[in-house]
This record gives C-alpha cells, structure tokens and sequence, in this order.
C-alpha cells in the first residue's frame, strides 16, 4: 500500500489565506500550516521549507496559497525543482503553488519564467518549471480559497469527501471569501463576506496564537460555523450577534475533557488556564524563560500570569510577529530581559523590540532572543594569548 504524501500547507495570513487553508484541510490531512502575514517574510520561511525538505527521505506536498510570487519566491521555486532534480526516482517532492495576483505575472516575466493558458480551464495560467511536480498556477479571476477547491486533485489525489452539511457550509465560505477577496460589490454574498472577514480579524489572534496546534481548527471550524449561518440566511448584524456564541462552542470543544477547565469562566480566560498548560506553546530559553510566540497581549497577560503561579517559570516572554516582546516575572528580571532589547517598562512587567525588527515563528524568534538573552562565552581559541596557554617556557 502506497501512504500519502505528508500535505505542508504555507498561506497568507488574511481570511483568503485562512479560507484556502480551511478548503485543504476539508480534503487533505493537512501536517501542519504556516500562515505569513507579510510577503516580504515569504522568502525566508520558504528558505527554511527547503532545507527541511532536503532532509527529508520520502515524497513530500508543499502547498502555497495566496502568497504573491515576489523575487525570493520565485527564486526558491527554482532550488526546489534543482533539489527535485538531484533526488531519488520516487522520492520527488510535489509543490504546488495557487496564486491569483496580478502582479506574480508580472514578477515572473522580470525572472524570465513565462506564463501559458491551461487549455482546460478558461484564464488560468501556468509556469513551466521544467518539472512536472511543480504546479506554479495563477488566476486573476478567482480568489485562493476558491483555487484550493478547483485544484485539490493537485495536493489531495485521495481526496476525502466532506458531509452534505459541510461541503453546503464550505461552498458558501468559499462563495463569500471569494466575494470579499475580490471586491464583488455588486454580489448578494459580499454583505457575508465583510461579516467574515470582521469576525475572522477579532478571532485569528486573540484567542488561539497560530504558534499552537489548536489555532487552524480553531479558526477554520469557526468560519465554517459562520458560513453555515449565512448559507441559513443569518443577517452580518445577526452573524456579529452570534459571533461570541459560535466562539464559546467552539472552546466546549476544544476544552472538552480538559482537567481543571472551568465552564464558569469567559472562552479567554477558560483557554488562557490551557495554553498555561500546553508545552505546545512555549520554548525554554537556555536560563530558565519560557518563550511563546504570537500570544495576544490580554491573553499573554493572563497566560503567563498562571504560568509563574504554577511554578512552571519565574519569567516569560511573547513575541509579535511585529518584533514587539513582552516580558512577566515574579522575580523582578522582566526589566532586565527588556532592557536586553532596547526596551524598559517595570520590574515584573516590561517589553522590548527583536533586533531583526519582526519574526515569521516561534522558531524565528527563538534564534533570535536567545543569543541576546543568554549569549555565548567568547571564543578564545583566535585570540593572541590563546598560544600561550599551554606554553612551558
């Protein structure tokens, strides 16, 4: 029996980005998804996607959506067919990428990579990488929600097949998102789509930080919830109405089971008591710091508030996908982590600015407190007494 490939999902990190995301994971057992709020960031998380794939033994599928093919991307499209070229016959990796800006045709033609008409499908063009597992598609005329449902073959051959109710809740979200996405003024599903899109942008970050396993479910199932509520004929004014509700269901799920989970409490500070809890969140800093990343400031707050009361840390520091960080103690050394990074604010309370002025993931932000926060002893072995130490005059 032939196992699927392992699904990487990388997408923009706007209701476009999350609806394609929402659209694979309908059809494919989607490993994991990095969503990029800023293009100028796609290059390097795509850099770090290579490597990892380098290393990997069997075929793998990136798949990339609502990104914009800038020059490091298109760079990046071409070392991945040269790393295809130097594998294994039947270990290629598949990439499949599903775009829809005007401006990738252009950035394209600037790298010498001609775009053709796909003689199937009417305003759909493809790049001819010069391997056929890579996929460069664009199409002005749809949004990549809607890509990543026309072109799933590409990235699920065995697709599954989603229930009535939901392939109904996901034809509408995509229906909507596409309304929004490419300003359909004029369509009866745009009021719908602003809705969403409100929703989307008070729920993506506030609750469940991306840098958690929860987040996509999260997310996806509450713009699928809100999606059927239109398909039903909801109003935006009812849907906005409702918008706490379909949330605080959402965490009866997410918290079903969950020991110490109190039903009392709000859906903020019911989840902050679990990702107190999560090893999924946090990253322990070489002196003790436990480090999260892309935690909002109220649930940071409250987060790491029972983090120290736990004992699990006597600091902690959040990162921002903006470079901003936070730090809590109950040792009076938040200012001291601060100040590390030109910032100041009080002995237990205190935040700062990453010298790289943003980071893309926990990952990135690890690299980069790290070494401010604990760094290296000098190197010694270059210095000019160093041939002295073990001289016997």
């Amino acid at each position: 029996m032939i196992l699927p490939m392992i699904v990487t999902q990388i997408t923009h990190h706007d209701l476009d980005g999350y609806g394609a995301s929402t659209v694979a994971a309908a059809f494919a057992d989607v490993a994991r998804v990095v969503h990029v709020a800023r293009y100028s960031d796609v290059g390097p998380v795509v850099e770090d996607e290579l490597k990892r794939l380098r290393g990997a033994a069997a075929s793998e599928t990136l798949l990339m959506t609502d990104l914009g093919l800038e020059e490091p991307t298109i760079a990046f499209l071409r070392r991945f067919a040269a790393m295809n070229r130097g594998r294994a016959e039947g270990t290629h990796h598949r990439l499949v990428v599903l775009d829809h800006h005007a401006s990738s045709i252009d950035q394209l033609k600037r790298q010498n990579l001609e775009t053709a008409p796909d003689p199937e499908r009417a305003g759909l063009l493809r790049a001819d990488l010069g391997d056929a597992e890579v996929f460069v598609l664009i199409d002005e005329a749809h949004c990549a929600t809607r890509m990543a449902y026309d072109q799933r073959a590409l990235y699920a051959p065995e697709a599954k097949v989603p229930g009535e109710t939901a392939a109904a809740d996901l034809a509408a979200l995509i229906e909507s998102v596409e309304a929004l996405d490419l300003w359909k003024k004029g369509e009866p599903a745009f009021a719908g789509g602003l809705a969403l899109d409100e929703m989307f942008w008070d729920s993506v970050s506030t609750l469940v930080p991306a840098s958690h396993p929860w987040h996509d479910r999260f997310v996806s199932d509450l713009l699928m919830a809100a999606a059927g509520l239109l398909r039903a004929g909801s109003t935006p004014a009812e849907l906005e109405r409702r918008s706490g509700e379909l949330r605080a269901r959402l965490v009866d799920g997410l918290l079903a089971g969950e020991a110490g989970d109190d039903p009392a409490l709000t859906a903020r500070q019911r989840l902050a008591r679990a990702l107190a809890r999560s090893d999924a969140l946090f990253h322990r800093l070489s002196d003790g710091t436990l480090l999260s990343f892309g935690l909002d400031s109220g649930t940071f707050q409250r987060v790491s508030d029972q983090v120290m009361e736990a004992g699990r840390a006597k600091r902690v520091v959040n990162v921002q996908r903006a470079g901003t960080l936070s730090f809590r103690s109950i040792d009076g050394t938040a200012l001291d982590g601060a100040r590390a990074f030109r910032g100041g604010g009080h002995r237990d309370a205190a935040g700062g600015k990453l010298p790289q002025g943003s980071a893309h993931s926990r990952e990135d932000a690890v690299a980069q407190v790290e070494p401010v926060l604990n760094p290296p002893p000098p190197d010694l072995s270059g210095s000019p007494f160093a041939a002295l130490k073990n001289w016997k005059g």
